[in-house]
């Protein structure tokens, strides 16, 4: 996945592990022994951060024999990832490789199934992920949404211009921050306008102001098909984005509604992936 991953990054998460050495590797004087590490499936996965994980294993001094690259849906029992070194570098990335591997999958299979789920109903909805990944993460979290076959709704706040209720409670008078949308188009005549609106009244004085994509927030399911509806009478053109308590469990059901995009923040907590790494030496 086209993600550019700092070495700072890499560098910052094997120091948290191994700041000060492998106590136990040294004791035992094993540390110039050679041996493998081979990083397989226990259950359907689809795999991230391979990349990451060798670059890691090649900064501990170790030679990456075969990797399959991120995005790839796996079956389980597969190898996916084989390095050899020493078994001083292969330990220190053992574990910190493990959890990036474990974490960032988990977080790719569970958008992935989201996407497949939704697709199914709706070929054309788009899955769209929240800024609510954990702070640090982004750039992982990021590469694991591309890699489920997802994308980022928002990277930052810099890029798009998404208005909440937040930003309209400094407006003198709702009809003055109405009055307003103009003023912001001919300040970015190059960007799209999104509002997030929590009833149907709002979606529909949003309709009619032109806003180029309208957000509706934590609404039931069965709520939105007739609203939607409704928007698209007042302003066909309109793109419906949907927000709020989205998951693997009814992500198919939001789907049904018609909107066309589905915002969510769900896929990144969860489960780890179940990832096997096996070590032994060479003869």
């Amino acid at each position: 996945m086209p993600v550019f991953v700092a070495d700072e990054l890499l560098d910052r998460l094997i120091e948290e592990d191994v700041p000060y050495g492998d106590l136990t590797t040294d004791v035992l004087g094993i540390g110039d022994k050679k041996g493998k590490i081979v990083f397989s499936t226990r259950e359907p996965t689809v795999i991230c951060c391979t990349e990451e994980a060798g670059r890691i294993f090649r900064k501990l001094g170790g030679t990456v024999e075969h990797m399959v690259p991120s995005g790839e849906y796996l079956p389980s029992g597969v190898d996916f990832l084989e390095v050899e070194g020493t078994a001083k570098g292969l330990h220190a990335g053992w574990r910190v490789s493990l959890s990036l591997l474990e974490h960032i999958s988990g977080i790719a299979t569970r958008t992935r199934k989201i996407v497949d789920s939704a697709t199914e109903i709706n070929p054309n909805v788009s899955i769209e992920t929240s800024r609510k990944s954990f702070p640090g993460s982004k750039k992982l979290s990021i590469k694991a949404v591309l890699c489920g076959g997802a994308h980022p709704h928002r990277l930052g706040l810099s890029e798009s211009v998404l208005i909440f209720k937040h930003h309209r409670v400094f407006s003198d008078s709702l009809k003055g921050f109405w009055s307003t949308i103009d003023q912001v188009r001919e300040k970015l005549p190059g960007k799209k306008l999104t509002i997030e609106v929590d009833n149907e009244s709002e979606a529909l004085t949003a309709a009619k102001a032109g806003i180029d994509i309208i957000q509706i927030d934590k609404m039931p399911s069965a709520d939105l098909k007739e609203i939607i509806k409704k928007v698209r009478d007042v302003n066909p053109s309109v793109k419906i984005a949907v927000a709020g308590g989205i998951t693997e469990t009814n992500a198919a059901e939001y789907a049904t509604t018609g909107a066309d995009i589905l915002v969510l923040s769900s896929v990144f907590a969860g489960k780890l992936s179940d990832i096997g790494a096996r070590i032994f030496p060479f003869d």
